[in-house]
């Protein structure tokens, strides 16, 4: 007797293979579901296609997650965290790294193709809103570490608006790579590095 809250397996589904309850397994349809979400949008992402991409029973992923919603929420888990911030002890060689590592990240179709569609899906669900604000807090506290340290040791005035200072440096790359499309010519994260230092009144190490 199947659950009434789970919908019966499609014409079709009968040759697909359950879902298991390995940790292997999991991940296998949640990279089915970010790779669904990359090809086809938050409009094409539906419980058959992550089902079809992961040779699995629709009806079985309905019992682990009871929207699209709760699996992208999931299957974003697996995106890699950033990295522990660096301590140079110099504000300019902290950001100039985190600035590299940004760049480098949006270089990679798969992370852009990735984010794109996530912004899109957050502007139409208010689950995934919330989780994209997290995601997106999550990678700037490395900047905030970073610029807070350099406070604190004398290279910024005490007033600095930290937070803008935040959406200065990370906003260019964004931009140029998933607004304009276009390459990061060489040099460009390290010109993005001083002009906002100078015009946040950046004194160097002291």
């Amino acid at each position: 007797m199947s659950d009434s809250t789970t919908p019966e397996p499609e014409s079709g589904e009968t040759a697909r293979t359950p879902v298991p309850r390995g940790a292997r397994a999991r991940e296998r349809v949640l990279r089915a579901a970010l790779g669904v979400l990359v090809d086809h949008g938050f409009s094409g992402f539906t419980m058959e296609a992550v089902a079809d991409r992961a040779r699995a029973s629709k009806a079985t992923i309905y019992r682990h997650w009871s929207s699209r919603a709760d699996l992208l929420v999931a299957a974003v888990g697996l995106v890699p965290q950033p990295a522990a911030p660096p301590d140079t002890g110099e504000l300019r060689a902290d950001l100039i790294e985190l600035s590299t590592a940004i760049e480098g990240l949006l270089a990679r179709p798969s992370f852009a193709g990735l984010l794109a569609a996530f912004i899109d899906a957050a502007e139409r669900e208010a689950t995934l809103t919330r989780l994209h604000a997290e995601f997106s807090e999550t990678r700037r506290e490395p900047l905030r570490i970073v610029l807070t340290r350099a406070r604190d040791r004398g290279e910024l005035p005490d007033g600095t608006d930290l937070e803008l200072a935040i959406d200065l440096l990370a906003a260019p790359a964004f931009y140029r790579r998933l607004i304009t499309h276009r390459k990061f010519p060489p040099g460009y994260g390290v010109s993005v590095v001083d002009h906002v230092l100078t015009a946040i009144g950046y004194t160097g190490p002291r």
